[in-house]
C-alpha cells in the first residue's frame, strides 16, 4: 500500500502553524449562524462545525479519531462553547444528516460510482506517462476536485491506482516484447550472464559512469557507445511509449543487480532491460558530448595559459626594445638638432646667404651624426634583422589572440574527435547551419595532409561569420586568398561545435541533455486552448497587444518609481558617464541589546545532537517519505523511518558504509549500501530538501528578512574548476536540466528577500562513481546548484512555500484553500 504521506491526499499533518489553524479552521460569522440554525445542542453544534471546516480543508469527512485535539479546541473556542463540550452524536442518522447538510452547502455531489469512474479514467490516462503510484493518485485527486466530487477513501484510490497501473504496464510490456525479434530478446536477456575477466554482468556495464575526459577515455567512451548501439534499435522497440515511463522502468532496472532481475517475469524483464539499454544509449551520447565539450574547453584553457606564458617570456624582450627605442628617439630628436643661442633657446637662421648655407651644412651634419648614433644604438642591441624579428614575435601575441595557439594542442585528440563527430548525429536547432556546414567541410578534408585547403563548400565560399574576428584571421592567410589553414580550421570547427552544443543551437539526435529543445515544446493545438485558463490563473493578459501594453505600463511605473526615489537615495550615485555606483556602507557595531538578546537565546536554546535533529525533523516534517524504491512502491523495510534517518546522517557527514556499520549497532554495510543505491536519488533528495525548506519558510523568523518578493545579487563570485563535467556546461533550454556554469566563468550568489536553509551541492559522480549523491563539495571543485525540487505530481507544480501567496487567504498558493 502506498503511504498517504507520499501523496497529496488531504490529511491532518503533525506540524500545523497558528496561522493555518486560523485560516482553515476558524468558522466565519455566516457559517456559525448556519450551524446554529441547524443544531439544538452544544455537542451537535461543535460536531457540525467541525464537519464543515474539515470538509472545506480536506474534501472528505474524516473519522472522529483522526481530528487532532488542537483543531477541536480551536473550533470550540471560536464557537464560545464551554470547556468539555465534545463533538458527539447520539445516533448515526444525525451524523448522516450533518454530512448531507455540509454537501449541500458546499455544492458537492455524493456519487461514489461517478467519482470512481472519474478517478479510473484519470489514472488510466496518467499511467501512460507516469509510473509511480503517488503520482497517479495525485492526478486522480486533481480530477476529482475539478469535478466537485467528494474524495473516496485513500485505500480505494490506492487499490485503484495499483490495479490500473498493473494493467497499463502489462500492455506496455507485451507491446515491447512483440516488437523485438527472437535475436533481440536473446541478446537482451544475455546481458544478465556474468562473464569476462572482470566477472561483471551486462547491466553493470550499462550503468557504468563516464570517466575523466582524457583523450584515452574519450576513445573508451566512443567504444561504449558503439557497444550499446549494437544491442538493438531501442527507438523502434519503445516507439510511442512516454519518456517518463521509459525513465522509470530504466531506473527500476538500474537499481537492481543481475540476480534480482532474474526473478522477474520474462515479459517484464525483457521490457525493463530494453528501457535500461535505451537509457544507456542516450546517456552514452550525453557523456560523449560532455567529454567532447570538456576536452575542447581544456584545449582553449591550455592555449590561453600558453599565451600568458609567452607574454611573460617576452617581458624582458619588450623592456629591451623600449630601451632601444628610447635611445633612438633621444638621438634623432629634432629639438636637439636646431641651432641655439647663448641662453640655450632656439635661435633663428642667419639672414645672410653664406651664413644660411653654413647653418644648413651644420644642421645636415648634426642629422647625419644623429642617424649614425641611432643606427649604432640599434646595432648594439643586435641587428636590424633581429630587431624586426623581435617586433614580429611581440606583435604576434600583442592582443588576446590565443586562437593561433590552439591547434598545437589538438594533435593527440584529432583522431578521437573526428571519430566522435562521425558517430554522433548533429542537427541544427535553428535555420543557421553554418557550424554544421563547416563541420562537413572539415570532415571532407579529414584525410588531407597539405597545410592549406580550399574554402569552397558546395561551390560557394564557406561562411565563417559565426566565428570571432580573431578566429577568422587565424584560419585565413593574406598571402593565400581563398585558402584556409587546415589545422586551425579544424580547431575552429571543434571549438564552435562545443559552444553551440552548450548553448543549445546544435542538438544531438538520440540524446537527452543535448536533445533538440524544440521537440520538448508542446504543439500549439495542445497548449492553445489552455492559454485563457493560464492567463486567468496568473493574472496576465491573454492577447499579445494587451500583454505588451501591460508590460510597458509596469516598466514605466517602475522606472518612474525609481527616478522619483533617486534624490533621496544616498547610497546610489550615477556619475557623469551614466554609470551607477553603489557606495560601500560601513558595518555598524553590535549594540548591547543585541548581545544581551544573543546571550539569552543561547541560554534558552537546548543543545541538540545532529542525529536528534534529523530524527525530530523527520518526524514532524516527514521528509523521509520521499525516499523509496525506484519502482514507486512503498519500502519493504522493517523500520523505514530509522533506516532512512541513519542513511541521511551517514551521507550528510560523509561516512562510508563500513564506518557506519562499525559505529552504529543494528545495521550492516550491505543494508546501508542497498538503501542508498536503490531507495535514494538526487531527485528524491531534492524533494526532501524542499520539504525542509518549506517547513522552515513557515516560521515567523523567516519574515524578518522580507516578504519573499525580491532578490538581489551580492556580488560574491565562486570560481569553478575547468576539469569538471558538471561545471563545464552552460544552462541549456531543456526541461529539468541541471544548472551549471561554463568553463572559466564564475557563479554569483543571490540573496533572496526571505532566507531559508540552502540546498547543498551534489557529489560529482565522475569523482565518486557509485557513491551516494549527497550534498557536498567535490574534490574537483564542482558546486552543482540544487534549487528546491518541484514535485512531479498533479496537484503541485512547484515548492508550495516558495510560491506567490494566495490572494484570498494569504497563505502559500495551492490548488485549494480555506476559501474553496
Amino acid at each position: 500500500m502506498t503511504s498517504i504521506e507520499r501523496t497529496a491526499y488531504p490529511r491532518f499533518k503533525r506540524l500545523m502553524s497558528a496561522r493555518e489553524m486560523h485560516v482553515f479552521f476558524t468558522p466565519k460569522r455566516e457559517e456559525i449562524e448556519w450551524v446554529q440554525e441547524r443544531t439544538r445542542s452544544g455537542e451537535h453544534l461543535l460536531a457540525l462545525a467541525l464537519a464543515l471546516k474539515c470538509y472545506q480543508k480536506l474534501g472528505y469527512f474524516p473519522k472522529a479519531a483522526e481530528v487532532p485535539g488542537t483543531v477541536v479546541e480551536h473550533v470550540r473556542g471560536a464557537l464560545e462553547l464551554p470547556e468539555g463540550t465534545g463533538p458527539h452524536y447520539e445516533s448515526a442518522n444525525t451524523a448522516k444528516l450533518h454530512r448531507k447538510l455540509v454537501r449541500e452547502r458546499q455544492g458537492i455531489s455524493y456519487d461514489q460510482e461517478r467519482a470512481r469512474q472519474i478517478a479510473v479514467e484519470a489514472i488510466r490516462r496518467a499511467a501512460l506517462v507516469k509510473n509511480n503510484p503517488p503520482d497517479l493518485i495525485n492526478v486522480a485527486l486533481e480530477e476529482l476536485v475539478r469535478a466537485t466530487c467528494e474524495l473516496p477513501a485513500f485505500r480505494t484510490l490506492d487499490e485503484m491506482a495499483a490495479r490500473v497501473r498493473r494493467e497499463v504496464n502489462e500492455d506496455i510490456f507485451a507491446t515491447v516484447r512483440s516488437r523485438m525479434t527472437m535475436e533481440d530478446r536473446a541478446r537482451v536477456q544475455g546481458l544478465l550472464e556474468v562473464g569476462g575477466l572482470d566477472r561483471k554482468s551486462g547491466p553493470n556495464r550499462l550503468k557504468k559512469p563516464a570517466k575523466r575526459p582524457s583523450w584515452s577515455h574519450l576513445k573508451e567512451q566512443h567504444k561504449q557507445l558503439q557497444w550499446v548501439d549494437g544491442l538493438g534499435d531501442t527507438d523502434v522497440w519503445l516507439e510511442g511509449i512516454a519518456p517518463g515511463k521509459i525513465a522509470d522502468f530504466a531506473a527500476e532496472a538500474g537499481a537492481l543487480d543481475a540476480a534480482e532481475l532474474r526473478d522477474y517475469e520474462t515479459g517484464k524483464l525483457i521490457a525493463l532491460l530494453a528501457c535500461l539499454v535505451h537509457a544507456a544509449r542516450r546517456r552514452a551520447r550525453d557523456d560523449l558530448a560532455e567529454m567532447f565539450c570538456k576536452r575542447v574547453a581544456t584545449k582553449l584553457k591550455n592555449a590561453k595559459d600558453e599565451l600568458e606564458e609567452i607574454r611573460k617570456q617576452q617581458q624582458a624582450l619588450v623592456e629591451r626594445m623600449i630601451g632601444t627605442y628610447r635611445t633612438v628617439l633621444e638621438r634623432i630628436d629634432p629639438a636637439d638638432l636646431l641651432p641655439r643661442g647663448p641662453d640655450g633657446a632656439p635661435a633663428a637662421f642667419p639672414a645672410g646667404k653664406k651664413a644660411r648655407r653654413r647653418a644648413a651644412r651644420a644642421l645636415a651634419g648634426k642629422r647625419a651624426a644623429a642617424l649614425a648614433m641611432a643606427q649604432k644604438a640599434v646595432q648594439s642591441s643586435g641587428s636590424f634583422a633581429a630587431e624586426f624579428a623581435d617586433i614580429e614575435a611581440v606583435s604576434a601575441h600583442h592582443g588576446n589572440n590565443h586562437e593561433v595557439l590552439v591547434a598545437r594542442f589538438y594533435k593527440r585528440d584529432r583522431a578521437p574527435m573526428f571519430d566522435l563527430v562521425g558517430t554522433l548525429e548533429f542537427e541544427a536547432v535553428s535555420e543557421d547551419r553554418r557550424v554544421l556546414d563547416a563541420l562537413a567541410h572539415a570532415r571532407a578534408h579529414q584525410s588531407a595532409t597539405r597545410e592549406y585547403i580550399s574554402e569552397l563548400y558546395e561551390g560557394q565560399p564557406l561562411d565563417l561569420g559565426f566565428a570571432s574576428q580573431n578566429w577568422q584571421r587565424a584560419v585565413r592567410d593574406r598571402k593565400r586568398p581563398g585558402m584556409l589553414d587546415r589545422r586551425r580550421f579544424e580547431t575552429l570547427v571543434f571549438t564552435y561545435l562545443a559552444e553551440h552544443l552548450r548553448t543549445g543551437d546544435v542538438a544531438i539526435t538520440g540524446s537527452d541533455t543535448f536533445a533538440n529543445w524544440l521537440d520538448q515544446l508542446p504543439d500549439w493545438e495542445e497548449c492553445g486552448p489552455k492559454l485563457a485558463q493560464l492567463c486567468e490563473e496568473t493574472g496576465l493578459p491573454d492577447t499579445a497587444a494587451a500583454f505588451t501594453a501591460a508590460l510597458r505600463e509596469r516598466l514605466e511605473a517602475t522606472a518612474a518609481e525609481v527616478d522619483s526615489g533617486y534624490p533621496d537615495n544616498a547610497d546610489l550615485v550615477i556619475d557623469e558617464n551614466g554609470v551607477p555606483v553603489l557606495r560601500k556602507q560601513r558595518a555598524k557595531g553590535v549594540s548591547a541589546l543585541a548581545e544581551a538578546l544573543e546571550t539569552e537565546v543561547k541560554a534558552r536554546m537546548p543543545e541538540r545532537t545532529l542525529l536528534g535533529i534529523l530524527s525530530r525533523t523527520a518526524y514532524w516534517v516527514e521528509w523521509w517519505r520521499r525516499f523509496g524504491p525506484a519502482s514507486g512502491s512503498d519500502p519493504k523495510l522493517k523500520d523505514p523511518f530509522g533506516r532512512y534517518v541513519l542513511t541521511t546522517f551517514m551521507g550528510g557527514i560523509n561516512m562510508t558504509f563500513a564506518e557506519a556499520a562499525r559505529h552504529i549497532s543494528g545495521v550492516s554495510a550491505h543494508e546501508l549500501s542497498a538503501i542508498t543505491n536503490r531507495h535514494l536519488s538526487v531527485e528524491k533528495i531534492n524533494e526532501a530538501i524542499a520539504d525542509v525548506v518549506n517547513a522552515f519558510m513557515r516560521l515567523d523568523l523567516v519574515k524578518a528578512w522580507g516578504d519573499g518578493t525580491s532578490v538581489a545579487a551580492d556580488g560574491t563570485q565562486m570560481d569553478t574548476f575547468i576539469d569538471n563535467l558538471l561545471a563545464a556546461l552552460g544552462q541549456r533550454p531543456l526541461p529539468a536540466h541541471r544548472r551549471a556554469v561554463r568553463p572559466g566563468r564564475a557563479q554569483r550568489h543571490r540573496l533572496a528577500a526571505r532566507r531559508g536553509p540552502l540546498a547543498g551541492p551534489h557529489a560529482c559522480q565522475h569523482c565518486y562513481p557509485g557513491r551516494a549523491p549527497w550534498p557536498r563539495r567535490c574534490c574537483c571543485g564542482a558546486w552543482a546548484a540544487t534549487p528546491s525540487a518541484t514535485r512531479s505530481t498533479g496537484l503541485s507544480a512547484r515548492s508550495a512555500a516558495l510560491s506567490p501567496p494566495c490572494s484570498c487567504c494569504g497563505l502559500s498558493r495551492t490548488r485549494r484553500c480555506g476559501a474553496g
